[in-house]
């Protein structure tokens, strides 16, 4: 650091560049982060989502050939009806499969973030506009959590 005759302080150009390197590294460590989370969290949905999809299917599937089969087993039918549906329901309320998507994008997102980290720390100067390109890709790996995924055709 330099300290001119006005009192202000200044970084001189090594000092700038070891900063710029630091923070993309930064990104780098937080991206390798949110990565892996985002893969456990995917994993966790779309388990999620078979936990509750199967059991719903296979007992209205029961439910229905039971009902059909004799008037004796109506009631533990309609048991397994009511069972079924209350699965389905909570498969719908969770929206599991939905957050298994956009965790999965948010992974993407975030391998993009790291990789491109990566590919900045190899070069030899990093510049501002390294660590902008790397801010914005951060800023759309944020997105992913919450957009929709890209319509076939649109750009």
């Amino acid at each position: 650091m330099v300290t001119s005759a006005d009192g202000a302080t200044r970084l001189s150009p090594d000092e700038i560049a070891h900063r710029l390197r630091a923070e993309i590294e930064r990104l780098r460590d937080e991206a390798t982060r949110q990565r892996k989370l985002s893969h456990r969290r995917a994993e966790f949905w779309a388990k999620a989502d078979i936990a509750l999809g199967f059991p719903a299917a296979l007992l209205a599937g029961t439910a229905g050939a039971a009902g059909l089969a004799s008037a004796d087993v109506r009631v533990p039918a309609a048991f397994a009806a009511l069972a079924s549906a209350g699965f389905a329901a909570g498969a719908g309320f969770l929206r599991s499969d939905t957050r298994r998507r956009a965790n999965k994008r948010a992974r993407h997102a975030w391998a993009s973030v790291e990789a491109r980290a990566m590919v900045a720390l190899t070069q030899e100067h990093v510049t501002h506009e390294d660590l902008g390109d790397l801010l914005e890709c951060r800023q759309a790996a944020l997105a992913a959590y919450d957009g929709e995924e890209p319509q076939p055709g649109s750009s």
